[in-house]
């Protein structure tokens, strides 16, 4: 039996096949996640992966329906597999915004599900890395974000010359719209065509413009120019005070989600050009307030980081590390009338924090330190007696007879 197209199987290094997944890598990404929105004082959050088709649809509208796994579950109700974490972060602060003091400042690792077309990069699943800041307007707490969504790609090694932030602005292309003399019944019409400059012919793209009172040569010139706003400015000043101008950039060809961004915007990209986007984000000012029906008003930014990419890129920079997994001890038992004793030895040193292997049946004493040897153990330990334990260091092959009470002290 095979998995479903567009997911994924994990397995433990080493990997018996190209065409699966390591789960060794998924821990240490998740671990560097984690690490990094700590050290900003962001907390963890969690929420269901089944919600109501009405949160996405609120959010995203009726056309997102085709995107979902969605079904009708065993009480009629409409619900779906989430294909974002933000629409379920909007819901549960609108809860309880009353009992958290602003701005909050939290983040999860939620696995996401999208019926779509499979492409390299993208698949029917993934983990993402969401950090959101919520009930601050001013430009320092896009700064901060940047500054995470920056660090939490140079805990893995990555650096300036491997990645760059592309900054943008909705409200640097309003402005644009508005005094170019766009009419405003045409701004969502606008916006489109801009974010599809790159995938549209340069032909295609000034057709439309000109069809609303725009030149294709006037857009690429604003874009070309990347003067930044006040608001753009003061985010760039606040990431140099950092040292970290060489991350970023102003890119406004970046526009992101249309009914969605409300002010800033940016993504991540590889340098070389070689992948997908590896996270994006910006402003969502208006999301917590049309999620709640007009009961809480909370301006929120945030970003999303996927794991496929990410993971794609480090391997191809070589920045994973070697997974071997090695063990503390491997208890041998020579003397079967010494299992029980070796067993509480076993127990003693796993609770004393040591990973701890051992023969669940008896074994040659050959094949024991094989399997020592093919995990890696720094250590063997074999009881001589009831009361006494031979501990051998692999690597410098130094022994010492110990206690059985006393063996963790020697495992240093």
């Amino acid at each position: 039996m095979e998995r479903l197209p567009g997911f994924r199987d994990f397995y433990p290094e080493p990997l018996p096949h190209t065409d699966v997944w390591s789960a060794d890598v998924r821990q240490f990404i998740f671990e560097q996640w984690r690490t990094v929105a700590k050290r900003y004082g962001f907390r963890e959050y969690d929420g269901p992966p089944l919600e109501p088709l009405e949160l996405f649809t609120t959010k995203s509208g009726e056309e997102i329906v085709g995107q979902l796994y969605n079904f009708k579950d065993k009480g009629d109700r409409e619900i779906a597999l989430r294909p974002e974490m933000t629409p379920t972060l909007a819901r549960m602060v609108a809860a309880h915004e009353r009992n958290y003091k602003k701005p909050i400042k939290w983040f999860a690792i939620p696995q996401l599900f999208r019926y779509e077309r499979q492409q390299k990069g993208r698949l029917r699943e993934h983990f993402q890395f969401n950090a959101d800041l919520i009930g601050e307007t001013d430009p320092a707490a896009d700064a901060e974000l940047i500054a995470l969504l920056i660090d939490t790609l140079r805990v893995f090694g990555l650096t300036s010359e491997d990645f760059v932030i592309r900054l943008s602005s909705r409200n640097a292309w309003q402005d644009f719209f508005k005094h170019g003399g766009g009419d405003c019944a045409h701004e969502y019409e606008f916006f489109q065509i801009i974010d599809k400059l790159e995938r549209n012919s340069p032909e295609e793209s000034e057709k439309k413009l000109t069809a609303l009172g725009f030149s294709l040569e006037k857009v690429n010139a604003f874009i070309e120019s990347g003067t930044p706003t006040v608001e753009l400015q003061s985010i760039l000043t606040n990431l140099a005070a950092r040292g970290l101008k060489d991350f970023v950039k102003i890119d406004y060809k970046v526009i992101r989600g249309l009914a969605y961004y409300t002010g800033v915007v940016f993504e991540a990209f590889d340098r070389k050009g070689e992948f997908r986007a590896i996270a994006g984000g910006g402003r969502y000012n208006n999301l917590v307030k049309l999620i709640s029906g007009g009961k809480v008003d909370l301006p929120a930014l945030g970003f999303g980081m996927g794991d496929v990419v990410l993971s794609e890129l480090l391997k191809a920079r070589g920045r994973l590390p070697k997974f071997d997994s090695p063990m503390d001890v491997f208890v041998l038992i020579e003397d079967e009338t010494l299992r029980g004793i070796s067993l509480k030895l076993v127990h003693d040193l796993r609770a004393a924090g040591f990973a701890v292997d051992y023969p669940l049946t008896p074994t040659k004493a050959d094949k024991q330190f094989k399997r020592a040897q093919d995990l890696k153990v720094a250590h063997t330990a074999r009881l001589d007696n009831d009361a006494y334990v031979r501990i051998r260091n692999l690597k410098t092959r130094d022994e010492v007879v110990a206690g059985v009470a006393d063996a963790a002290n020697h495992l240093g």
